[in-house]
């Protein structure tokens, strides 16, 4: 992608100029960010994906009252939804962009932002009133309307009371600074923590488009339980000795010895400078636990590939990382893996240039079904 090129995605703006001015701190309202959007998916194959218990879902009901909220966790049944005709009540359908390749193309339009930080797609579809409630996120947040209108009040609020006693996490004292009308191929972008309440104007359907921001003390935990598997190797086996130690008369104090040959013990099993770095790309990398894949075959003669729609792939400086696995690599090779990270697919001739270890590679990944021959890939590219 070319983040110099004005984009009407984002009103005109550069992906470098809205990353510079917007991202993470103040919101941008585009009119017409897709001209004449029409949703990739119609409300009965969205319904039929809340059917399916490999997708998350979820259905909000508004009642009387501010202690009126009901939240249900899918699946669903058509029949278990309240009818079209009632109002207030939302079908929240999470990861959209995992099922579905239109979806998916649409999604690949914000990778102006890294991988590492773009996380998932849901569609909100609900009833003439319906909504979640004034809340705010935790992450940066795209809000493209598909169908129908939706009136979104926003605000930078300071007071994060929730609500007592409601299933969802809706402010107890929202105000609201901004509101706008939202309609077909409109879009809000709003920073984390900007606190909003969008709600519907008749049948309508919002695509969301979310974005992974792990908390610190989450992510020490991810990276540090992954060091440990090598912990042993890198640290060695060296036994603790204490030829030196004198007799003691407290027992149950830890010997100063002791400690410091933990400490050590630490310290050398991270002592390979690569070792962040590999346990980062794999865990950036790791597939959702509802994602699975089919069994793939590689053709006889391998050409142009596509990636798996559900595939995470990137890179760094030193490593190739696909699916929660990693790959030192350098040189040509190198170039063209990370080719494949960026844009998802090589041609013909960039795979006819692979080394014959690359495109050994290349054919493990088509018999996981993590990639797929360009021609035919069909769903699944």
């Amino acid at each position: 992608m070319d983040i110099h090129t004005p984009l009407a995605l984002l009103g005109g703006l550069t992906p470098a100029k809205f990353m510079q001015r917007h991202w993470q701190k103040k919101p941008l309202l585009v009119r017409q960010a897709i001209t004449g959007f029409t949703p990739p998916l119609t409300r009965t194959q969205l319904f039929a994906l809340a059917q399916s218990a490999d997708v998350e879902s979820r259905l909000v009901v508004q009642g009387a009252g501010p202690q009126g909220w009901q939240m249900r966790r899918g699946p669903f049944e058509r029949r278990a939804l309240p009818p079209l005709g009632r109002a207030g009540w939302t079908l929240l359908v999470q990861g959209v962009d995992l099922h579905d390749d239109a979806v998916h193309r649409l999604m690949q339009q914000f990778r102006f932002v890294p991988d590492a930080r773009l996380d998932d797609l849901m569609i909100s579809h609900a009833t003439d009133q319906g909504g979640v409630g004034p809340h705010f996120d935790s992450y940066d947040v795209f809000l493209l309307q598909a169908h129908g209108r939706r009136r979104w009040r926003i605000g930078r609020q300071k007071d994060l009371t929730l609500q007592e006693d409601v299933p969802l996490k809706i402010l107890a004292r929202f105000e609201p600074e901004q509101e706008f009308v939202l309609e077909p191929g409109d879009m809000l972008y709003l920073p984390p923590r900007y606190a909003h309440d969008g709600i519907a104007e008749g049948e309508c359907q919002t695509y969301s488009i979310g974005f992974r921001s792990p908390a610190r003390g989450e992510l020490a935990r991810e990276l540090i339980q992954r060091l440990a598997e090598d912990a042993e190797e890198a640290a060695g086996a060296t036994l603790y000795r204490d030829p030196r130690q004198d007799a003691v008369a407290n027992p149950g104090a830890v010997p100063e010895a002791l400690a410091g040959f933990a400490r050590d013990a630490v310290q050398a099993a991270l002592q390979d400078p690569q070792a962040m770095a590999r346990v980062l790309g794999e865990y950036l990398t790791e597939p959702k636990a509802s994602v699975w894949f089919d069994a793939g075959h590689a053709p006889r003669t391998l050409r142009g590939v596509v990636l798996d729609r559900r595939t995470r792939m990137m890179h760094d400086a030193r490593h190739i990382f696909i699916n929660g696995e990693s790959y030192r690599a350098a040189g040509r090779d190198a170039t063209l893996m990370r080719t494949l990270a960026d844009r998802r697919m090589l041609s013909d001739a960039q795979v006819a240039a692979a080394s014959d270890d690359a495109r050994s590679l290349l054919r493990d990944w088509c018999e996981s079904g993590w990639l797929h021959a360009a021609t035919g890939a069909g769903a699944k590219a």
